[in-house]
C-alpha cells in the first residue's frame, strides 16, 4: 500500500474514471449522459460534507479543551506497552463507534495520538489504523442508519413494496446474530491488530511526539495589561449561553484558536466529498429502462442466490457497492428496492437482509478512504499509511460477518 496506493484525492479521481467507463458500458448510456449523472450528483453530499466537517472540527476542538485533555491524558496512561496500546485504542474506538459513529470516528484518532506521545516503540500507522478499525462496528451499533431506517416505518416506496411497516430493532440491532457478530469483532479485532505490530524495532514506524502537539496553546494575559478588547475576548461570561465545546475552552479567544487548528484537518473532506458525490451520481444514474450500474451489480448477486446464501451474497454486493457509494443512506437507496423484494421472494428474513446491507456498507469502509479522512486529518497521515492494515481487517471481518449472517 505504501508503494502503490495513491493519495486519497487521486484515489477518488481514479474511481471516478473507473465508474464513468463501467457505467457507460454496463448501462449502455452515452458518455454525455453519464457526465450529466456526475454533475447531478456532485453537490448531493454538500450538506453531509458540512456535517462531517463539523463532526471533525467540533470533536477535535472539544477534545483539546483542558478538561477533556485531562481525561484523555489519564486514559492514555492505561497501556504500558506497544501491544497494549494497540489493544486499548481498538477497543475504545469500537465501543465509541457502537454508541455513536461520529463520536467514535474522532475520539479514536485523538486517543491514539495521546498514546503515541507516551508509549515508545508503538507503530504509529498501525495505531491510527486500529483507531479507524472501530468504525467497522458502527452499523451494528445503536447509531446504525440502515437498521434505524428499518425501524422508522414508511418503507413501501424505498423497498419497492416489499415492506409496508417498520422492523423493530429487536430483530436487527438487538437480534442474537447481530450481537454475536458485534461482540465477536469487538473482542477479537484488538487481538488481530496487536498481532500485526512489527516484531523488529527497525520495522516500527514511530513519530516524533513533538509533531503530535497542538499547534496552538490557550492564551493568557496579565489582567493589568489587558485592553478592553482583550477582556471581552477572554471573558468566560460571553460563552455562558453556548454549547459544551465553547464552554470547555472558557474564552472565545481560546475557542477560535482551537477551532482554527482543528479546521486544518478538514481539507480532505472539503475537497474530496464532492467527487464521491459525483461517483454516487454515476453509480445510481438510470438509463431509459431504469437500470443503473449499482443496480446491475446488486442484481448479479441475486441471480445465483439461494435462501441459505442470500444474506452472505447481499452482504458481499453491499460491500462492493459501498466501495463506490460510501454512504449508508445512498447504499440503502440503491439496494433496498432490489434486495428487499428478492428476500421476500426467497423466503429470507427481511430484517436479516437489511442487516446484511448494513454490515456490507460498514465492511469495505476499511479499504475506502472516504470515512478515514477525518481520522487521517487528526492523525496527520495519508490513506496509504493505514490501508494495508485495513486489507487484513477487511478479510478477517468479512469471514466473521458472513458466517454470522449465514449460520446464526
Amino acid at each position: 500500500m505504501q508503494k502503490y496506493l495513491p493519495d486519497a484525492f487521486l484515489f477518488a479521481a481514479i474511481l471516478t474514471f473507473i465508474v464513468f467507463i463501467a457505467a457507460t458500458i454496463m448501462t449502455k448510456q452515452s458518455p454525455f449522459q453519464i457526465a450529466m449523472h456526475w454533475g447531478n450528483g456532485v453537490w448531493s453530499l454538500l450538506a453531509f460534507s458540512m456535517q462531517m466537517v463539523m463532526v471533525l472540527v467540533t470533536g477535535h476542538t472539544l477534545a483539546t479543551a483542558p478538561f477533556f485533555k485531562r481525561i484523555l491524558d489519564k486514559l492514555s496512561n492505561l497501556p504500558k506497552s506497544p501491544i497494549q496500546a494497540i489493544i486499548y485504542v481498538t477497543f475504545v474506538s469500537g465501543v465509541a463507534c457502537i454508541l455513536n459513529w461520529g463520536f467514535g470516528l474522532v475520539i479514536g484518532a485523538i486517543y491514539a495520538k495521546e498514546i503515541a506521545k507516551k508509549i515508545k516503540g508503538v507503530d504509529y500507522r498501525l495505531l491510527i489504523a486500529s483507531a479507524y478499525s472501530g468504525f467497522l462496528l458502527w452499523h451494528g451499533g445503536i447509531s446504525g442508519s440502515i437498521p434505524l431506517t428499518l425501524a422508522s416505518g414508511n418503507l413501501s416506496k424505498a423497498t419497492a413494496g416489499a415492506l409496508d411497516k417498520g422492523i423493530s430493532t429487536s430483530q436487527t440491532l438487538f437480534s442474537s446474530y447481530n450481537l454475536i457478530i458485534l461482540f465477536a469483532l469487538l473482542f477479537t479485532l484488538p487481538l488481530l491488530n496487536a498481532a500485526m505490530h512489527p516484531k523488529n524495532k527497525e520495522d516500527v514506524f514511530q513519530v516524533d511526539p513533538a509533531l503530535l502537539e497542538d499547534d496552538v496553546q490557550p492564551v493568557t494575559f496579565d489582567k493589568a495589561e489587558m485592553t478592553p478588547a482583550d477582556k471581552i475576548e477572554n471573558s468566560p461570561v460571553v460563552n455562558i449561553f453556548l454549547v459544551t465545546a465553547i464552554v470547555a475552552h472558557k474564552t472565545p479567544k481560546n475557542l477560535l484558536l482551537a477551532f482554527g487548528n482543528a479546521c486544518k484537518g478538514a481539507a480532505g473532506i472539503i475537497l474530496q466529498f464532492p467527487f464521491y458525490a459525483g461517483i454516487m451520481g454515476m453509480m445510481v444514474g438510470q438509463n431509459s429502462d431504469g437500470a443503473s450500474l449499482a443496480g446491475i451489480i446488486s442484481q448479479s448477486f441475486i441471480s445465483s442466490s439461494t435462501a441459505l446464501s442470500f444474506p452472505s451474497l447481499t452482504f458481499l454486493s453491499a460491500g462492493i457497492v459501498n466501495f463506490f457509494v460510501p454512504s449508508g443512506g445512498g447504499q440503502w437507496a440503491v439496494q433496498a428496492p432490489i434486495m428487499m423484494p428478492a428476500s421476500v421472494e426467497l423466503g429470507v428474513s427481511t430484517a436479516r437482509t437489511g442487516m446484511a446491507i448494513a454490515w456490507g456498507d460498514a465492511w469495505t469502509n476499511m479499504i475506502q478512504p472516504f470515512w478515514a479522512l477525518p481520522a487521517l486529518g487528526i492523525a496527520k497521515l495519508g490513506a496509504k499509511d493505514i490501508m494495508g492494515y485495513g486489507v487484513i481487517i477487511t478479510i478477517y471481518s468479512g469471514i466473521v460477518i458472513m458466517l454470522g449472517l449465514t449460520f446464526l
